[in-house]
């Protein structure tokens, strides 16, 4: 028997924790959802609970997890989240609406979960069957504005109804409950602080008794505690105040969950009503992939917010949540997800969201042209780097919103000029590539920054057309010479002639054998220190989806040799790729979370990648669709990375199976449509038309070279003109073989930049060229003398 304990004083408050190191529930979800209506509350559900509630953006946590312990007060008690035999279902594939059953031999727990249309209220409707003896007790961690420090908690009673409740600033949160007759029906109750005076370390210190009674806690990390009779249904409101969720909470519970049942599910039915599933479909992928389909068109709604229509997140979870304190994890906004997303959206016939992404878009981009890294979705910043790609991503969205006649009034030019200039001035190098780590040119984000040049010129026409034009295809005329790598001890050992560079360092530019230099790999305990040559990645797929290179280019085909030798793991899922060699984000060896550092697993979203390449390449398709579909979690989410060695069953980690990374990614599901949409169109849906028109996979030959301060060819190719562009008016003063023969040229304007033109075409083999800039808006000379040398063709591009 339990050692008889005397219950503390009901008015005696809480005992503060000691230490605190907060963290977040997993980021296993099985399940997202939202009411499609005024209400501004989003649920996820992982380990057969309800974790991380979002209100009143999508950026914004209210409660880490809510979930229930079964004791009998005589030393058997269980927290059902640790309980591992446990199912979800849904009434229908379509709705977002679970149904949890954990099974125990004492117990049976069922509940339900809907978010209200109207209100900002999540229903839980529970029947526990189970002998009279066993207890029930909801457990509710707040994390009110998604802080830690400064929630406080109470018992309370609000209109003569017992309660919990919370509040952190203007975030305020009520727990009520009533029984099957629709009456309060708290028991006992009592808050605390998490790790030090909550209803888990009562039970773990009382053997499943509850002793401590507080009815305050905080401020700090906290929790709230009720027992509940054996069926009832839970309303968890949220307001502007503690006394406002109340009262939306009991509003819920009269209203009836039977009834707020109906209203959601019928307003996603209408919603799916309004975006079929293309009728092609049912004969083309299986009942499995269908599902998956709808399900990723889920996904994409859940994650857009209200109050900044057009924001999406990149995932409602935190990777490693359980052993992470980040205070963004993924529920924030990239603007490379977002048009990811965004493409997705459009492909399967949801054009309004796709607008309202285009839109927000618009609002955030940076004076200067660029977006940030990251963003909470009122467009403050979360991390500081610059990635080129998310420059040039809104562009093509816009494109892509331009081909189908979708952009209507959206007026988008200042957008884009502004994005090009940016581009021009920063490109083609990156301060972080798409995986934010290393700067450098890589394959992935000159695909993106080509393209949104090449579209962006539609828009702008004109000498800044031209001018977009101009560098675009330069760039692309230059990939090969700045990204591929040949006769390196990787390509003899495949068999291949070269290449293609995970990333090239920024000196590839200026100097030869900047491909040989080192190129850090963050996230590692131990840097392997490999040259950029001996990096590889699956980046320059993007070359053949956007059209700049063919999917039979040799270049191409001996890149994916290498890539599929070095990237590739096979797991009982099918085959999953690496983003590339030597990555270290993910789980550690033993299989303990990401920490700053680990080992990198495979990604299901480049297997979707790999897929369009295999569409492009006229290889089957549906072995990679097969192998996503496979690789979901329980609920059918895709994950971001997915376990790729021996199991470790006590870590919940199987090969094939998601790892402890973010859970779903949006991104994923988002590749999972195109996929599903480019097999049917029989190309890649978000392929930019109008590079596709300028390239049609072909690398371009130029009549021209071109230098820029940043970007400094050492050669010229016999008949080629030289070309200068900076960004302000200037004058080049040039001569031949020693200044002999001296002119000046004038530059023009190119609206997106300034251009000079040298008549260099008829300087024969050998020829030096040497010059220096004069500005012309202050007449200072810049200051540094430069030359080039005038070789043979062969010569030219290395």
């Amino acid at each position: 028997m339990a050692t008889e304990e005397v219950p503390m004083s009901a008015t005696e408050p809480a005992p503060h924790a000691q230490s605190s190191h907060p963290v977040w529930a997993t980021a296993q979800k099985s399940l997202v959802g939202t009411a499609l209506g005024p209400s501004r509350l989003w649920f996820t559900i992982g380990r057969g609970i309800v974790t991380e509630v979002f209100y009143p953006r999508i950026d914004i946590p209210a409660i880490r997890d809510l979930g229930f312990l079964i004791s009998d007060g005589d030393g058997f008690w269980l927290e059902i989240k640790t309980n591992p035999n446990w199912n979800q279902s849904l009434a229908d594939s379509q709705v977002p609406l679970p149904v949890i059953e954990h099974l125990h031999e004492r117990f049976r727990l069922r509940f339900s979960v809907v978010a209200d249309p109207k209100r900002d209220v999540l229903l839980l409707d529970y029947d526990l069957e189970a002998e009279p003896s066993l207890q029930c007790f909801a457990l509710c961690a707040a994390r009110l504005g998604g802080d830690a420090t400064a929630n406080r908690a109470w018992t309370g009673e609000w209109e003569g109804r017992e309660l919990l409740w919370a509040e952190q600033g203007p975030f305020g949160l009520a727990l009520l409950c009533r029984d099957a007759e629709g009456k309060p029906a708290y028991g006992r109750r009592s808050v605390g602080e998490v790790g030090a005076s909550d209803l888990w370390q009562d039970f773990a210190q009382h053997s499943g008794v509850m002793t401590w009674h507080y009815d305050a806690a905080g401020p700090g990390e906290v929790a709230m505690a009720g027992e509940l009779p054996h069926r009832g249904t839970l309303a968890l409101g949220l307001g502007t105040s503690k006394e406002a969720a109340a009262t939306n909470a009991w509003a819920s519970l009269t209203q009836g969950f039977a009834e707020i049942r109906e209203q959601y599910q019928g307003a996603w039915l209408q919603w799916h009503s309004m975006h079929k599933t293309p009728r092609g479909f049912r004969r083309r992928f299986s009942p499995a992939m269908q599902n998956l389909y709808r399900r990723s068109k889920n996904v994409l709604k859940v994650h857009a917010d209200r109050t900044f229509p057009g924001a999406l997140v990149a995932s409602l979870s935190v990777p490693w949540g359980e052993a992470s304190s980040s205070r963004g994890g993924y529920h924030l906004v990239w603007s490379r997800d977002l048009v990811e997303s965004a493409g997705a959206a459009l492909a399967a016939g949801m054009v309004e969201e796709a607008r309202e992404v285009l839109c927000y878009l618009i609002s955030t981009q940076q004076a200067d042209g660029h977006w940030l890294q990251n963003q909470w979705l009122g467009g403050k910043p979360f991390w500081q780097g610059i990635q080129l790609d998310e420059a040039g991503f809104p562009v093509i969205l816009a494109a892509l919103l331009r081909d189908q006649g979708a952009l209507g009034e959206i007026l988008v030019d200042d957008m884009v000029r502004r994005a090009l200039a940016f581009i021009l001035r920063e490109g083609p190098t990156t301060g972080q590539d798409r995986w934010e780590e290393d700067a450098g040119v890589n394959p992935f984000t000159l695909a993106v920054v080509i393209a949104a040049l090449i579209e962006g010129a539609e828009f702008l026409g004109g000498k800044a057309g031209a001018c977009a034009q101009m560098v675009a295809d330069y760039w692309n005329a230059r990939l090969e010479d700045w990204t591929f790598v040949r006769d390196t001890e990787l390509a003899r050992v495949h068999g291949v002639r070269g290449y293609y560079l995970r990333i090239a360092p920024e000196d590839i530019l200026v100097q030869d054998g900047a491909k040989d230099e080192w190129v850090q790999i963050k996230n590692r305990a131990h840097d392997p220190h490999l040259p950029a040559s001996e990096q590889v990645a699956t980046d320059f797929l993007q070359l053949v989806r956007f059209g700049l290179r063919t999917a039979d280019d040799p270049h191409i085909v001996d890149s994916v040799k290498v890539m599929d030798a070095v990237l590739r793991c096979d797991t009982p899922n099918g085959p999953v790729w690496h983003r590339y060699n030597g990555d270290g984000y993910g789980e550690h060896a033993d299989g303990s979370p990401f920490d700053g550092t680990g080992i990198g697993r495979g990604w299901p979203l480049l297997v979707g990648e790999r897929g369009h390449y295999a569409l492009l390449a006229g290889e089957d398709v549906r072995p990679y669709l097969q192998t996503m579909t496979a690789m979901t979690g329980v609920g059918g989410l895709l994950p971001e990375q997915v376990w790729d060695r021996d199991p470790i069953p006590e870590k919940g980690l199987f090969p094939g199976q998601p790892s402890g990374s973010a859970m779903p990614l949006v991104w994923a599901h988002g590749e999972f449509i195109k996929l599903c949409h480019s097999v049917v169109a029989k190309m890649p849906v978000d392929r930019p038309s109008a590079t596709w028109a300028r390239y049609q996979g072909k690398r371009p030959e130029l009549s021209y070279r071109l230098w820029r301060l940043r970007q400094r060819p050492r050669r010229l190719r016999v008949g080629q003109e030289l070309r200068v562009l900076l960004h302000r008016p200037f004058r080049v003063h040039w001569g031949i073989n020693g200044w002999r023969e001296i002119q000046d040229t004038v530059s023009e304007d190119w609206d997106l930049g300034q251009v000079a033109f040298l008549a260099t075409e008829k300087l024969p083999v050998g020829t030096e060229l040497q010059w220096t800039i004069q500005w012309q808006d202050d007449g200072s000379w810049l200051g540094e003398d430069f030359s080039l040398s005038v070789v043979e063709a062969e010569d030219a591009e290395h």
